[in-house]
């Protein structure tokens, strides 16, 4: 999805009055983590971790010809034949004149650059030019499942184990020990010892052909430095993505407030879980009121605005506070909030919250409540979901199968005792009449969200394979079916495909409206439709069919949107007119994507979502289990609203199933 340099000194805060406790308990520490080699790494590989990035293929610049077919064919349900005719008429023209120089171009530039992908700079570029706030636009939420034994979701007991495994997990991936991320076609044949036996031997600059010989497939790994130490820094025109590995320390939001403490020691090893979480405690345990100058809502804001307010905010004397939040390992956030089975609050609060205890711009922040909900708001600028979620699937696994702090432990800890500090800014009144200024306008922006979400457990993954369909060509055909039963319509959707089987790769766009969705939700709407339940289940094998084949292309780097998307960059450095491609409404119109959808789907997963990215559209953020279908959904209120779609998106399942089973 930041360079200032920080200070690490060792913080220590005079909570109890007695020195030489502490001392002891700063040497006795470190020398029973440094004993303990296990508990410093979550895992330890004996493929290095960046095993197989030297070797990795490179994303495939798709042929121009093959990029405009498969641009038309997107534009079909969604154009008139009037305007499908004009818009071929412009995707000739530029097939002859301004594609073909563009497109050479691209290839030229591709060529001089080997090491990274031809998506890779200018999507960083995207993203980080982009003005628009971080929250509800850009960062993604992913919830974890709760464990199963409830004291180990008790807040403090939760807040631990996250940032231990966390810490645990850093470590393993900074001593390039990490098991690099390989996608299995066959796991139970090709995930073995031999595998990875024959795989380790080989150079690096070879290895990945070694693994493709299994049928398995190394992922790109580079975004995965990015997740700690790393922040977004709010720069005019354009951030900056920023990160500083030397740092020690996490810092904990809570209330507004702002804490720092060191997690590891001089030597690079994790503190003891009990002195991990007499800090956490300290913090829970401190009664201060909510800061009534929450400078955090500031990273609501939008981005121009952020830099000059930030700029200010350094040169009144907050400069090393700054610096210590860029810095940190992570950024935890404590909150007092407690949801029981209101769902839609839960998803409010890991989405968006009132601003006041979050800080947007870090790579991701660790969010506990009060009642024990985990998860990670995430900034996207840095990387996507396979890095966020390969972590988010080492954390859980870690904390469900071998927590380090223990619901007992808590009365063993010393009251009072943490070395924390807690980082005061000075704020004058003009930094408080934008903090001010800013809380009422995020409030005011919120309130438009509309939040629902589906949980359907009477069907899943299983029984769709055994009716010979993609489950997730169903779930694309349900969001279509549900918008038609709403409005009728067949809209630009957007679904995200990762391409990181390649060097650097980041997404491809799967356009998953098609003809034959189309078709088969017209069908299914009209009520003097002549087809029978056999001829729409052969209408629902095809949609199936059809997506299967486009999701393999996005995968594969053969889709044509960020094709597309590069060869318009390329002419936005040229000085020649614009091409006529991108002058049509019509491609304005597809990038306008009243369905975006995306899907996490992992047993870890309790919930995930994010914002819509259009005003007139939907967010969807959907999961896929054996035995279970859910999404969630985000609009905005004056445009649509999330419930009524909900509605209808279970009426959409419902239907389809009924037509699958006879």
């Amino acid at each position: 999805m930041f360079s200032l340099a920080a200070k690490h000194n060792y913080l220590q805060v005079k909570l109890s009055g007695n020195k030489h406790v502490s001392l002891v308990l700063q040497a006795s520490r470190s020398i029973t983590t440094q004993k303990d080699e296990e508990y410093q790494y979550i895992k330890k590989s004996k493929t290095p971790t960046m095993h197989f990035q030297p070797s990795l293929p490179r994303l495939p610049i798709p042929k121009l010809q093959d990029t405009c077919t498969k641009y038309l064919s997107a534009q079909k349900p969604l154009l008139s034949n009037e305007q499908l005719v004009k818009t071929t008429s412009y995707v000739n023209e530029f097939l002859t004149k301004d594609g073909v120089i563009l497109h050479k171009k691209l290839i030229a530039k591709d060529a001089k650059n080997l090491h990274t992908s031809y998506i890779s700079e200018p999507w960083f570029d995207m993203y980080l030019r982009e003005r628009k706030p971080l929250p509800i636009n850009y960062n993604p939420f992913i919830i974890f499942t709760p464990e199963d034994n409830s004291a180990y979701n008790a807040q403090l007991v939760k807040a631990t184990n996250i940032l231990i495994s966390s810490l645990r997990f850093m470590k393993s991936l900074k001593n390039n020990i990490l098991p690099p991320e390989v996608f299995h076609l066959n796991p139970k044949k090709t995930d073995t010892d031999l595998f990875h036996t024959v795989t380790r031997m080989l150079p690096s600059r070879i290895s990945w052909y070694g693994a493709y010989l299994f049928k398995a497939f190394p992922l790109d790994m580079s975004q995965y430095h990015n997740l700690f130490n790393t922040t977004r820094l709010p720069k005019i025109e354009k951030d900056e993505i920023h990160q500083d590995t030397s740092a020690r320390h996490v810092v904990v939001m809570r209330k507004g407030h702002f804490y720092s403490f060191n997690v590891l020691d001089e030597n690079g090893y994790i503190y003891e879980p009990k002195t991990i979480a007499t800090c956490l405690n300290s913090i829970l345990e401190d009664d201060k009121p909510a800061n009534k100058s929450p400078i955090g809502v500031l990273t609501t804001a939008e981005r121009n605005l952020w830099a000059n307010t930030r700029e200010y905010i350094s040169k009144v004397g907050n400069q090393d506070f700054l610096q210590k939040i860029d810095s940190a390992i992570v950024m935890m956030i404590l909150d007092d909030a407690c949801f029981g089975t209101d769902y839609n609050k839960l998803i409010a609060t890991f989405l968006h919250a009132d601003g006041t205890n979050r800080w947007f711009d870090k790579s991701f922040s660790l969010i506990v409540t009060k009642d024990g909900y985990a998860g990670i708001n995430f900034e996207h600028s840095w990387g996507d979901g396979v890095a966020v979620l390969r972590y988010f699937n080492d954390i859980k696994d870690d904390i469900s199968k071998q927590p380090r702090f223990h619901p007992n432990d808590v009365q063993y800890l010393q009251k009072g005792m943490g070395d924390v500090k807690q980082l005061e800014f000075v704020i004058d009144n003009k930094i408080q009449n934008i903090i001010d200024m800013q809380n009422k306008k995020y409030e005011e922006w919120t309130k438009q969200l509309s939040i629902d979400h589906l949980i359907l457990d009477k069907f899943g993954k299983d029984e769709f394979k055994n009716f010979g369909v993609s489950p997730d060509a169903i779930m694309q055909l349900a969001f279509q079916l549900a918008l038609y039963y709403l409005g009728d319509c067949a809209v630009p959707t957007y679904e995200s495909c990762s391409t990181a089987a390649f060097k650097h790769g980041r997404t491809e766009t799967i356009r998953s409206c098609t003809i034959e969705t189309k078709t088969t939700c017209e069908n299914m709407v009209r009520k003097n439709s002549n087809l029978s339940k056999l001829e729409l289940k052969q209408l629902i094998i095809n949609c199936s069919n059809v997506h299967n084949a486009l999701t393999k292309d996005a995968a594969m780097g053969q889709g044509f949107d960020r094709h597309l998307f590069a060869l318009k960059k390329i002419w936005e450095q040229s000085n020649s007119p614009k091409p006529a491609i991108f002058e049509d409404s019509a491609y304005e119109n597809i990038n306008n994507n009243v369905l975006s959808t995306s899907t996490l789907s992992s047993s870890a997963v309790f919930a995930g979502g994010f914002g819509p990215v259009v005003n007139n559209g939907y967010g969807i953020g959907y999961m896929i289990q054996d035995k279970r279908l859910g999404s969630i959904v985000t609009s905005y209120n004056n445009h649509c609203n999330s419930s009524e779609y909900v509605k209808c998106l279970e009426e959409a399942f419902k239907n389809i199933h009924q037509i699958l089973v006879e």
